[in-house]
């Protein structure tokens, strides 16, 4: 009596040799990259006294500094963060709507909504200070619009998903009685919807926050100026208030953000 021989394996030869492959591609293209980025082998052994000297230099901490400037900077940060995100949403909402094939049945206006998503968020927000820098000059103006702008992508690309991911029973129904668009999208989108509204609108917020931290490196308002300042001066004790102070802002709102959502949500 002949018993089959088989034996298990997890991978057929096929697989194997396509995992194979990519592993020989990803090792080739890190190691281009590591040969693009031409690491000095110097630096890196230096690095360490280098690192050990930079924290020399900032302690002790110019605690002074931040009546100074850091906490009139640090108050525009929020209006550039709150401002561009309330502008954001008011841009994007539309936008979405859009994008959305179930609410808008029509190809050739969801391609244009999505490349407008796409648009804006290929482009990054020091990009975009630097655009409306260059466009109104330096001050909270710029940074405001630059996260706006930028923000327009992620906020109406999530509402739009969230848009074409709701169940159609409500929506038929309210077809089926005669109410207008706007009844539909108050009474049948709008319900499904709006847990993920506040949960994109706050998450955005806390995103914000720290981008607008770092767009006064380009003139675009905010801390960012107050940092760019200690840098420049090398005073080092100053651009160490400032760094705290961002870490102690991002992590406060990071608090805020989710017990406001476990709260609402």
């Amino acid at each position: 009596m002949i018993r089959d021989q088989r034996r298990w394996q997890r991978f057929t030869p096929m697989q194997r040799a396509r995992r194979a492959a990519f592993y020989l591609l990803a090792a080739a293209a890190i190691g281009q990259s590591l040969r693009a980025v031409d690491v000095i082998p110097e630096f890196l052994q230096d690095m360490p006294e280098q690192v050990a000297d930079l924290f020399r230099r900032m302690w002790p901490l110019d605690w002074g500094y931040y009546g100074k400037a850091v906490h009139e900077a640090l108050i525009e940060t929020f209006h550039i963060a709150t401002l561009g995100t309330i502008l954001a949403i008011g841009l994007a909402l539309p936008v979405g709507m859009l994008a959305a094939s179930n609410l808008v049945p029509w190809r050739p206006l969801n391609l244009l909504a999505k490349l407008i998503l796409v648009s804006s968020r290929s482009v990054n927000s020091l990009v975009w200070a630097l655009l409306f820098v260059a466009v109104f000059g330096p001050g909270a103006l710029a940074g405001t619009l630059a996260i706006a702008f930028r923000s327009i992508g992620f906020v109406g690309k999530l509402f739009g998903e969230a848009l074409e991911s709701t169940a159609r029973g409500p929506i038929e129904a309210l077809h089926a009685v005669g109410a207008p668009p706007a009844s539909v999208f108050l009474k049948g989108y709008w319900p499904q919807v709006q847990p993920a509204f506040w949960s994109i609108a706050l998450f955005r917020w806390d995103i914000n926050i720290r981008e607008s931290a770092v767009l006064g490196l380009v003139g675009a308002g905010g801390i960012g100026m107050a940092l760019d300042t200690a840098l420049t001066l090398l005073y080092w004790d100053q651009a160490a208030v400032v760094l705290l102070t961002i870490l102690a802002v991002v992590a406060a709102a990071e608090i805020a953000v989710t017990a406001i959502r476990s709260r609402i949500l």
